[in-house]
């Protein structure tokens, strides 16, 4: 009997994207009104290279806790664009990317010399439990982390609730803050 070939598929990902706030970016998600998360690039970074169809993203607002989750749907990268290709990218995706006809030229302007894009289609989107994370190793400014999936809880730090808090203790009040195990 002849045997098969063992074929892996690579671990699932799990990823955390750091969105601007002021853009309104994580509503857009929630209500369906934005179904492409895009990322435009002069060099390439991370997820480039790194996100495939069924890999988790987490969204949260900088400075805010991890609220929303979806799953990736597909994944789509472009290279060697020019101001033509920019346009034909966001006439073509632009709407399901968030994008306002009214904001076409705002965007295009912001996009009109990058070299790269990817296009990140998401499906499951769902409201969670806040969490915060641990970015450490990852850079201050990284807007974009990626785990493999079982090393997922080691940048989980806490989950934040809305439950009534437990009687103060040194006068912390406001939202609840518990340690999701992790001592």
């Amino acid at each position: 009997m002849k045997s098969l070939p063992l074929v892996l598929s690579p671990p699932k990902r799990i990823h955390i994207a750091i969105m601007k706030k002021s853009w309104g970016l994580t509503e857009k998600i929630l209500s369906g009104e934005k179904t492409i998360e895009s990322w435009w690039y002069q060099n390439r970074y991370p997820p480039w290279g790194k996100i495939s169809t069924g890999d988790i993203v987490y969204f949260k607002n900088s400075g805010e806790p991890v609220k929303l989750k979806a799953e990736v749907k597909k994944v789509l990268q472009f290279k060697n664009l020019t101001p033509e290709k920019v346009t034909q990218i966001l006439k073509k995706y632009g709407k399901d990317g968030g994008i306002d006809e009214k904001d076409f030229e705002k965007y295009f302007n912001l996009f009109k010399n990058k070299k790269y894009c990817l296009l990140i289609f998401l499906e499951k989107v769902k409201k969670i439990k806040p969490f915060a994370i641990n970015k450490t190793g990852f850079g201050a400014m990284a807007a974009w982390l990626t785990v493999v999936a079982d090393k997922f809880e080691k940048i989980k730090m806490e989950t934040i609730t809305d439950d009534p808090p437990s009687p103060p203790v040194g006068g912390f009040g406001g939202q609840v803050v518990r340690n999701s195990g992790r001592d």
